[in-house]
């Protein structure tokens, strides 16, 4: 009860945001959530720092035609031996449409570096730099779950040392691509009443949520398993309700039966 009651106080403390939630979930509507992440490999160095400035996917056949700048990008220069024995990073956080992701590009900007023995060392990127080194994925995305394409840099193949004192940054990645979990949906009646919905695992909060402005409601990422939903309206003259037995498994959206508020 007290996990309970502290969940709850943590939702209605962004009561505030409730107007920017409702539109930026409506406008996500039907998309699927795409996180694109860094790890490393070690490599033989004190550092190395790659300067990224954008990810860009193509879901089109054509090879010239159909990029687009992946939003919530988190541009910046990155020390990938931080990255290291299973850490890893967010580079980008976005919404696309169910799909298929054909292509990827990890643009870099230019101040990337070697750091051996103390000594910093420019590294030339030819061809990143400019159009961005582009990343083989063919993975279909569909709307309502989450996926992360982890970047795994292979940083001692990486980086050439041309023998005068120059080192030159021709990245090896490998792309790892997984669907995080399931999700749940369900729509709240009325949808002119806000509801807290807390889905539970035995005593445990392992999401929370809103209800749009439409009633509608969508947790993703979620460890397979059974949950309940706990739904408590915003409004003094509706009692809170109750929906058991929500099966979850990874890789689905689960469509929870619409929860009728009673007064």
């Amino acid at each position: 009860m007290k996990k309970l009651i502290l969940s709850l106080s943590m939702l209605c403390s962004v009561a505030l945001l409730w107007t920017a939630c409702d539109k930026k979930d409506e406008d996500n509507s039907g998309k699927a959530r795409v996180q694109v992440r860094l790890t490393d490999d070690p490599g033989d160095f004190d550092a190395v720092y790659v300067d990224v400035r954008e990810v860009r996917v193509n879901m089109t056949d054509a090879d010239d035609d159909g990029w687009q700048t992946l939003s919530g990008i988190r541009p910046g220069i990155y020390n990938l031996l931080d990255l290291v024995n299973d850490k890893d990073t967010l580079l980008a956080d976005a919404f696309l449409p169910s799909g298929r992701i054909h292509q990827m590009r990890l643009v870099l900007g230019s101040q990337n570096s070697v750091v051996v023995n103390g000594v910093e060392t420019p590294l030339q990127t030819p061809s990143a730099q400019q159009s961005g080194l582009k990343l083989n994925i063919q993975q279909d995305i569909d709307g309502g779950l989450l996926y992360v394409i982890l970047l795994d840099f292979d940083v001692a193949k990486s980086i050439v040392h041309t023998g005068n004192g120059k080192f030159i940054l021709k990245p090896v990645i490998r792309t790892i691509f997984e669907s995080v979990g399931g999700s749940v949906k369900g729509v709240v009646l009325p949808d002119s009443v806000k509801a807290a919905l807390l889905l539970m695992n035995g005593n445990d909060t392992i999401a929370s949520s809103f209800t749009g402005a439409n009633g509608g409601y969508l947790m993703k990422g979620l460890p397979s398993g059974n949950y309940w939903l706990n739904v408590r309206p915003l409004h003094p003259d509706f009692d809170t309700a109750v929906v058991n037995n929500i099966v979850v498994n990874a890789g689905s959206v689960t469509w929870v039966d619409t929860v009728r508020l009673r007064k």
